[in-house]
């Protein structure tokens, strides 16, 4: 049991890191942000891909610093201990380790990287071929059984989608020295996304050798050079990599505080490229003909509902009131000023999986009904609602119990400083009825977060959510290639949500990777991250 709780903590406080870093792509800077003339729609600007895309570069410049504000640290470089996205260190983690696949967002697909090919002829067995003569920085070989011992280390300690991988592979094999075998229980269409993140950042053997003294070893572009906690973490050339040096010399990844702080350092040329999620200084960016990287996500803010037996939470009724009480666009004004990405369906409209099941509208005199049932039966009518304590944080908070109030709850706010307290009530302790967090869920591969989020069997899973009709429907869902074969499974996926109440959702956002007009070949990938073999700054 010791061992279930302390791996539960750490993927939840990785979770949870991610869940805030994301919830802040709708709230608000201190200070105002740079004047937007709103040229371009939500649903035509949060889509994945290059925004202002740059005209023909030139060739390619050797040598320089790039000097990149992040959205977040990477607290930790072994991937196995934290939530590995682009908010929350993959930038810097995909330079060290790089990816076996890497996502391309104007194809919809998914381009080898560190693998020479990816192939499949059922989407239940899948062949990976690797590059010849790749070596990780300590100049051992990256070959089959390297990958299978990287890939076996990500489950055993549950990383980012281990959990998932775990559940549903049947055998993974080096059945040569450049060749590793996946076999599935079942049909897993979009499994490259797996490879491209998480599990496909590569460790040398010597990096987790001892499990006490992780060393970040990989075989990206790029290796350590200095890491100074709540300042910066840079990384320099490395001089053996695969497709040849890089053509920067070094990689400063800082980190500098609010968006607005990284919007001003970039147009003072303080920086080179910035990491923002708030609607301002994306649209900001955009609006000044910045070129960038958009990654969209559904379910930016979201409220968890904790489903443990003896919560108050755990009455489907006063689940569905809380849903019926809440107005999405009340609750983003109070928080970001602005309502124009309020949606509650279960994937954005911007998003190309979404399905058109009506999602959830806000009635007050249903959810007043709802909250007088359960009253009767003995509900005391008190929510438990915990979250961060920082002004906009607050500010949610307050407005939720505002609405909640009004059809007949007490909702009593636990706000906390640490985002570790939050962690331990939320994920480990079960101690709320709801809670303000995120699943930024990427159009990339839905099925891995919305299996991380609603599988009964997912530790990551908050409120401990458990159908077996969910998970079938999940399991469908994984066998979906894209679209035009998993729409009808996602409705059906949305429709039970809905009708359980799983979890609120509030509205749908992006993330936005920017650069100078001096800046090239920065390339994107999944989970918010781009990758940066072919970086340069020109003259």
């Amino acid at each position: 049991m010791k061992t279930r709780i302390s791996v539960r903590t750490r993927m939840a406080a990785a979770l949870c890191a991610t869940a805030l870093a994301a919830t802040a792509c709708a709230s608000s800077d201190n200070g105002d942000s740079p004047s937007s003339g709103a040229k371009t729609s939500p649903q035509d600007l949060y889509k994945d891909g290059i925004v202002n895309p740059e005209k023909d570069p030139g060739s390619p410049v050797d040598g320089g610093t790039l000097r990149m504000a992040e959205y977040s640290e990477a607290v930790v470089l072994d991937p196995t201990k934290t939530y590995p996205t682009g908010s929350t260190g993959l930038n810097v983690m995909a330079s060290i380790y790089d990816t076996l696949m890497r996502y391309n967002p104007e194809t919809k697909g998914y381009d080898p990287q560190l693998a020479e090919s990816l192939s499949t002829d059922d989407d239940v067995t899948w062949t990976l071929k690797l590059r010849d003569g790749v070596k990780f920085s300590d100049g051992t070989p990256l070959d089959a059984d390297a990958v299978v011992a990287s890939i076996q280390h990500f489950i055993t300690n549950r990383g980012l989608h281990g959990q998932i991988l775990g559940a549903n592979l049947k055998s993974m094999a080096a059945t040569d020295t450049s060749t590793v075998t996946f076999t599935f229980k079942g049909a897993w269409a979009r499994f490259p996304s797996l490879l491209a993140a998480g599990p496909g950042l590569i460790l040398a053997p010597a990096a987790y050798a001892d499990p006490a003294n992780f060393k970040p070893i990989g075989a990206g572009p790029f290796v350590l050079e200095s890491q100074s906690p709540g300042e910066k973490t840079v990384v320099k050339a490395n001089e053996n990599y695969f497709a040849g040096r890089p053509h920067l010399d070094k990689i400063e990844f800082l980190q500098l505080g609010p968006d607005q702080t990284k919007v001003e350092s970039l147009e003072a040329g303080e920086v080179d490229a910035v990491y923002v999620g708030s609607e301002k200084a994306v649209n900001a960016l955009v609006d000044k003909g910045y070129t960038g990287n958009m990654s969209a996500v559904s379910g930016a803010p979201i409220l968890n509902f904790n489903h443990r037996p003896g919560t108050a939470t755990a009455d489907v009724r006063v689940r569905q009131a809380i849903e019926l009480a809440f107005d999405a666009n009340t609750f983003l004004k109070r928080t970001t000023d602005s309502d124009v990405l309020a949606d509650r369906g279960l994937m954005g409209p911007n998003s190309i999986w979404k399905t058109g099941v009506a999602p959830v509208k806000t009635d007050p005199a249903a959810a007043k009904k709802l909250v007088a049932e359960a009253k009767a039966d003995g509900f005391d009518g008190k929510l438990h609602y915990v979250g961060l304590s920082d002004a906009t944080s607050k500010s949610g908070a307050v407005a939720v119990k505002a609405m909640l109030d009004a059809v007949g709850f007490d909702v009593q706010l636990d706000l906390v400083s640490a985002v570790g307290d939050v962690v331990k009530k939320v994920y480990v302790d079960g101690d709320f009825d709801l809670a303000r967090a995120s699943n930024s869920i990427p159009d990339s591969d839905p099925y891995a977060a919305l299996d991380t989020a609603m599988d009964s069997t997912s530790g990551a899973n908050p409120g401990r959510y458990a159908s077996p009709e969910m998970d079938g429907l999940l399991a469908e869902l994984r066998a979906a290639k894209g679209p035009e074969d998993g729409d009808a499974t996602l409705a059906k996926i949305e429709e039970l949500w809905k009708k359980d109440a799983v979890y609120l959702n509030v509205g749908f956002g992006g993330f936005l990777e920017a650069w100078n007009k001096n800046v090239h070949g920065i390339k994107p990938t999944t989970q918010t991250a781009v990758l940066f073999d072919q970086a340069w700054i020109g003259k």
